[in-house]
């Protein structure tokens, strides 16, 4: 209730804002209300200003985590590279090593106000603590992670898979098996996350060697997504197979022109051209 009537007091202004193209540009006041995890981030730039350590402060309070803000903190300012892509798996890492102190029934208290949070960078930190939890089994793990491959912001998508991708990667017939099944799924994110944990080449993760080497491993994925409905699905899919063109081109252009054949469509034709891409640069 505290939250939500905080929330009732930002202006609309603010809560409808389209985001500063530039760091610079942002308000204070939503540097301010971002770094205290009462709004969420509008787009890339704003998610790249947010101040980890003082987002610490402000909410792990909330959850009763304050004793734990130096340590955490600590270990943030002691990396050499301090870059997003680093701090957010370090202090995901770090709450999963203190969460794990705790009882079965505590870690679940801890760790649900942190997933369910307000701030997109504060489940940013709990899908790592899923993701970096080698306890758990791949089905686990993907099972957990689900909610945040779903979830409304685009910050919090693209952690959910890069926090599993090395999972992903150890087990990968495994995995592939579990995400057939999220490729057929009603939501467009969910369906999005199959095909973007799982390429070949990716964007700022390491590559997966089995698939860049025989990416018919994969087409079981591929295959239900072929003629997707959404941009964003078809985006995804377009890149996997640009990625896999970088190593096997004729197999990508064997394929496409198979598609072509079985699915003369609109959506086809988008994800093909997309996939065709660096052949295409090459020819």
């Amino acid at each position: 209730m505290k939250n939500q009537h905080y929330q009732e007091k930002i202006s609309e202004t603010i809560l409808n804002r389209k985001g500063a193209n530039k760091i610079s540009n942002i308000p204070s006041e939503v540097v301010n209300l971002l770094n205290m995890g009462k709004i969420e981030s509008v787009n890339l730039t704003e998610w790249l200003a947010v101040n980890h350590i003082s987002l610490l402060h402000n909410t792990l309070p909330e959850i009763c985590l304050q004793n734990y803000i130096d340590e955490i903190s600590n270990t943030v300012n002691n990396l050499k590279e301090k870059t997003i892509m680093k701090i957010i798996p370090t202090i995901g890492g770090k709450l999963l090593e203190i969460l794990s102190r705790k009882s079965e029934e505590d870690y679940s208290a801890y760790f649900l106000p942190l997933a369910m949070h307000r701030s997109d960078s504060v489940r940013c930190w709990a899908a790592y603590v899923i993701g970096l939890n080698r306890d758990l089994s791949i089905t686990e793990k993907l099972s957990q992670i689900k909610p945040f491959a779903a979830d409304k912001h685009f910050g919090v998508r693209e952690i959910a898979w890069m926090a599993v991708r090395e999972s992903i990667t150890q087990e990968l017939t495994e995995s592939i098996a579990i995400l057939e099944k999220w490729t057929v799924e009603d939501d467009e994110n969910i369906r999005r996350f199959a095909i973007e944990s799982t390429r070949p080449r990716g964007v700022w993760c390491k590559h997966i060697t089995q698939l860049k080497q025989c990416p018919d491993l994969a087409i079981s994925l591929l295959e239900h997504v072929k003629s997707d409905p959404k941009k964003y699905v078809q985006d995804s899919v377009g890149n996997w197979l640009n990625d896999a063109s970088k190593s096997h081109p004729e197999w990508v252009s064997v394929l496409c022109d198979e598609w072509l054949r079985t699915s003369d469509i609109k959506e086809t034709k988008r994800i093909v051209t997309r996939a065709r891409r660096t052949i295409t640069k090459n020819m």
